[in-house]
């Protein structure tokens, strides 16, 4: 059975397969999600309101969330909805997550019930943009490639 090792940040993803002893890594998708790229200000749709405040002091309407958070949160839920499918389907037994602080623990939260029982590792540390080699030679004390 396979082995899925996830590299993951808030804008960006690859998922890779390994098959087995000696097997290496095989990428089975890249994912990005530009939007979190993004500068705050370009992924709201207007400026903030303007709220009139009591007294000589002006305020402005500040969103009750983060845009840079709702786009790190949609990417984390396409990345669980893909490993939940890998699920479904038996293409792999075990995962390893290796992604960015905190986009790790955004991506934990999303994932099923099911899925977080598969994940043996869970590594805070951004290796999207590790070549394979660079990338198997960190996972060396996890799995054998």
């Amino acid at each position: 059975m396979a082995t899925w090792i996830l590299t993951a940040n808030a804008s960006t993803a690859r998922l890779y397969s390994n098959l087995g002893p000696n097997k290496g890594l095989q990428l089975v998708r890249e994912f990005d999600h530009p939007e979190s790229r993004e500068k705050a200000l370009n992924l709201v749709s207007d400026r903030p309101g303007h709220n009139q405040g009591h007294g000589n002091g002006h305020g402005s309407y500040v969103p009750a969330t983060d845009p840079k958070s709702n786009e790190a949160d949609r990417f984390a839920q396409e990345l669980a909805r893909e490993l939940e499918q890998g699920r479904a389907t038996n293409s792999y037994d075990r995962v390893i997550l290796l992604a960015s602080t905190p986009f790790i623990g955004i991506l934990n939260s999303r994932l099923t019930e099911r899925v977080r029982t598969l994940v043996t590792e869970r590594i805070e540390k951004d290796y999207t943009r590790a070549t394979e080699k660079e990338l198997a030679s960190y996972l060396e004390p996890y799995i054998f490639l």
